[in-house]
């Protein structure tokens, strides 16, 4: 493994061996870049190969066609990227999302796969990660990507937040039981910008509606959340276990700020 100590403009990671999970696009290609730039050797998986990986410089992640809720899958995928590597050093837990429905008339079927993919899927590929982390001299560090549907009522997409709440407390159990090697954490990533935005935000009036109710005044890119995989993999937050760093712009305004106002004269 590489030295992960050395910062000039960004941390060094050449020589640390990555595995984001739905890496191909939207946040999960933002992690993954990122890595790459920081000198990472990297693996994205997901369900169906894209037109084009994660490249940096020449450098291109590699890939695993996997459906992250299949164990059997899941566990060719680690003993190929850990074949191929020697070791294993992060793993991020990206993969997850759903699209919006009525509550009162989603089918079994479909709730039971929003919770395996945002939920069991991150367990199952913890354990995996988690077993080959505690051989190593250096451990390792699992990231969950949760959300802030997870923090607050979910309408349309109940079964997402409550999978995404249960990640929060999957990030806290996992990390006291598999300390001291293995560092677990979560982001909670608020209102984020990709290429999928317009089917939960609209057209761009849409969009630009809903980036005025963050603090900060705009929605995150996959780059704020990247930024914050690194610093949760890097040492400079060796002593962070079991944490849930925001990364939301600030959260969002209470609603009875903007009523109050509406009624003053």
């Amino acid at each position: 493994m590489g030295n992960v100590t050395h910062m000039t403009d960004s941390l060094d990671f050449s020589g640390y061996v990555a595995l984001v999970t739905g890496g191909s696009r939207g946040i999960g290609r933002g992690i993954a870049t990122a890595l790459l730039t920081a000198g990472a050797e990297v693996t994205v998986c997901g369900r169906t190969e894209p037109e084009s990986l994660p490249e940096v410089d020449g450098r291109v992640c590699g890939f695993g066609e996997v459906d992250v809720r299949n164990a059997d899958a899941v566990a060719a995928l680690f003993d190929t990227v850990v074949g191929q590597h020697g070791h294993i050093d992060l793993l991020v837990n990206n993969a997850g999302g759903s699209p919006s429905a009525d509550t009162s008339t989603a089918s079994p079927r479909f709730s039971q796969a929003i919770v395996e993919l945002n939920l069991l899927a991150p367990l199952l590929c913890s354990q995996r990660a988690n077993a080959v982390m505690q051989t190593q001299e250096t451990g390792g560090v699992i990231l969950n990507i949760a959300s802030v549907s997870g923090t607050r009522p979910s309408p349309g997409t109940a079964a997402y937040g409550a999978a995404k709440a249960g990640l929060l407390n999957l990030t806290q159990t996992l990390a006291v039981e598999w300390a001291p090697k293995v560092r677990v954490n979560a982001i909670t990533a608020g209102l984020i910008h990709t290429e999928q935005s317009h089917l939960h935000y609209g057209d761009a009036a849409g969009m630009a509606a809903v980036a005025a109710t963050v603090p900060l005044g705009r929605m995150g890119t996959p780059s704020d959340v990247a930024n914050a995989c690194l610093f949760l993999a890097s040492p400079l937050a060796s002593y962070i276990s079991g944490a849930n760093l925001l990364v939301h712009g600030g959260g969002e305004r209470p609603a009875y700020l903007a009523a109050a106002e509406d009624t003053q004269p």
